[in-house]
């Protein structure tokens, strides 16, 4: 049972850390001389960065996208905090319920930033606020990381509604 419970607790912690690389690193779209996420973009070869404003085209749908993830990089850490005390709390024998629904929010709010980011990514990267092309970038890997933490986090959520508190 500890080395469940240690498989547990490491890949929770793994899922806050893929959540919080992709909510802050500026990578989720990139090209060969610029990396734009859903803060700001940044020309690698000046090593100059502009924030993304309202002046850009699709900004309420940047706003949502950066709303999802900060969200579900709160319910995830929220979520870890509340299993290690019903760790202590819980008597002999029940589940981790309230843990299990949080992290599950949490999956759903990444699902929904990554899924807006997918959706709308072709009109986000032709404003005219870019001082240079990005429409001809790729997904960069905190974009893969995001989907990547959605599948951590729901596997997360299965397993404290399925875990018991055991001797």
């Amino acid at each position: 049972m500890l080395i469940l419970l240690a498989f547990i607790i490491v890949f929770h912690i793994t899922s806050a850390a893929l959540l919080f690389i992709s909510t802050i690193d500026s990578a989720w779209w990139v090209g060969d001389n610029f990396s734009t996420d859903v803060w700001r973009m940044c020309a690698t070869n000046t090593s100059t960065c502009v924030a993304i404003t309202d002046e850009f085209n699709e900004y309420q749908s940047i706003q949502a996208v950066q709303a999802a993830m900060i969200l579900s990089t709160i319910f995830c850490c929220v979520a870890f905090l509340i299993f290690i005390l019903q760790l202590f709390r819980l008597k002999q024998g029940e589940r981790f319920v309230l843990t299990s629904i949080i992290q599950l929010l949490s999956c759903l709010c990444v699902m929904i930033a990554a899924s807006i980011y997918t959706d709308r990514h072709e009109e986000l990267h032709q404003s005219r606020g870019y001082r240079m092309e990005v429409s001809k970038g790729q997904y960069g890997y905190s974009f893969v990381l995001a989907w990547i933490a959605f599948a951590f986090t729901l596997i997360s959520g299965v397993m404290y509604l399925v875990l018991r508190k055991r001797k």
